[in-house]
Formats: structure tokens, C-alpha cells, sequence
């Protein structure tokens, strides 16, 4: 369980972004938070992750480990010369996991083991999101924080990457949050929404969202 008790958040001289949040992931959730640009989405990420203290409130996570999938262009320039292998290779050493076949148990469960010794830079979108997808699964992670894993993918490679997540819920028992802009696959996954608006949030099914946002902003969604 992840819980978030009567958060406050803000940035250094800026006002409040977090504002009184509250909220709980259960182990077993599908979580996708969802809401406009500058709602906090990934402020609240941060928070989750421990990357950020908030001000006031607490938080309490009793997952046993906790994993996390960045946009691709958060985590590593494509130019740099490393291959597939190497990069996962990288973050066993950083894990402490001696195992060194779990590298390609990683691989193998996002079906990308073919692209071992391809430098990451000559993969496209799609498979270079699932080499994220298999770092993260490195360990064994019971929890994973995935930060609008579809940017810049083709329909093509959204088709490849939502059952894979899908099917680390439904059939590996992990834990997922997602920030999500892509509502079509999020309501075909998540268990629930976490609605965010201005610094605040509250949870919602995908009917409820698509209501509230129509309200908010006068037509344009469609889940």
C-alpha cells in the first residue's frame, strides 16, 4: 500500500501546487492519474517516489520494492553509445542483483532479447519504451510508477506496450500508476482514474472522468 495523507507541496517561491491531497494505492491497483497540464501530475509522482518531500502531511509506502518508468527522454540521451544489454547490465550493478540472467529474464519478458547489442539509439519509440519497461523489472518490483509510457509512440507500438502492462497487473500481480494522456488504453486498463485539478484529486471511473471533463473544459473527450 501507498498512502498520501493531507499533502501540501510547493516548489521553492512559487505557490502551493499540492493542496491538501490525499490518496491511496492498494496493493493490486491499476491506477491511471489523468488531468490537464500544471494539475501536479508529476509533481505527484515525485512525491511517490521519494524524490520530493512534501511540506506538509505524510506518506507511508509498504511496497516491498518500487520501480519506475521515466519518459524516454528523461532518462538517457539516444547519441550515447550503449547498447541494450549494457544499459540493463548498468542498473543490475546499481541494484546490487548478482544474478546476471536477469538481464534477460528482463528482456525476455518484454520480448526485446533479439535487441541485446543494438545501441539504443537505432531503436524506435516503441521498443525503446519496453527496454525501459524491462529495466524497471529488474528486482521484482511488487510497484510501478510508469510516467506517460506512450509519448511519441506509433498506434503500432501503443498496441505492443499496453498489453505487456496490462499483463504485468492482471497476471504478475504488480501494483501500477500510470500518468496517463492517453485515455483510449487508459480506461481499457485501469482499475480506476485519479482525477487531478489544481493541486488537488480524487478518484473516478473513466464514465465519471470523461463527465467531469467535459464540464471543465465544454466537449473533447474521448476514453
Amino acid at each position: 500500500m501507498l498512502s498520501l495523507d493531507h499533502i501540501d507541496f510547493a516548489y521553492e517561491n512559487e505557490p502551493y501546487l499540492l493542496r491538501d491531497l490525499t490518496m491511496t494505492i492498494q496493493d493490486g491497483d491499476y491506477v491511471a492519474v489523468v488531468g490537464e497540464n500544471g494539475s501536479g501530475k508529476s509533481t505527484l509522482i515525485k512525491l511517490m517516489l521519494g524524490l520530493l518531500k512534501p511540506l506538509h502531511g505524510s506518506i507511508r509506502c509498504t511496497f516491498r520494492r518500487t520501480a519506475y518508468v521515466p519518459q524516454p527522454t528523461d532518462l538517457i540521451n539516444k547519441q550515447f553509445p550503449i547498447t541494450v544489454g549494457e544499459l540493463l547490465h548498468f542498473q543490475r550493478r546499481v541494484l546490487g542483483i548478482r544474478e546476471k540472467d536477469a538481464v534477460e529474464e528482463a528482456l525476455d519478458q518484454v520480448s526485446m532479447t533479439a535487441f541485446r547489442g543494438h545501441l539504443v539509439g537505432t531503436l524506435s519509440g516503441g521498443q525503446f519504451q519496453r527496454v525501459l519497461v524491462a529495466r524497471a523489472l529488474l528486482g521484482h518490483p511488487d510497484f510501478i510508477i510508469l510516467d506517460e509510457p506512450s509519448t511519441g509512440m506509433d498506434l503500432k507500438s501503443q498496441d505492443q506496450l499496453y498489453p505487456l502492462i496490462h499483463d504485468l497487473h492482471e497476471h504478475r500481480g504488480v501494483t501500477i500508476v500510470t500518468v496517463e494522456h492517453n485515455l483510449r488504453y487508459a480506461a481499457h486498463n485501469a482499475s480506476r482514474f485519479y482525477h487531478m485539478v489544481n493541486g488537488r484529486g480524487h478518484f473516478c471511473t473513466p464514465a465519471d472522468y470523461t463527465r467531469e471533463y467535459l464540464q471543465e473544459n465544454g466537449g473533447g473527450c474521448h476514453v
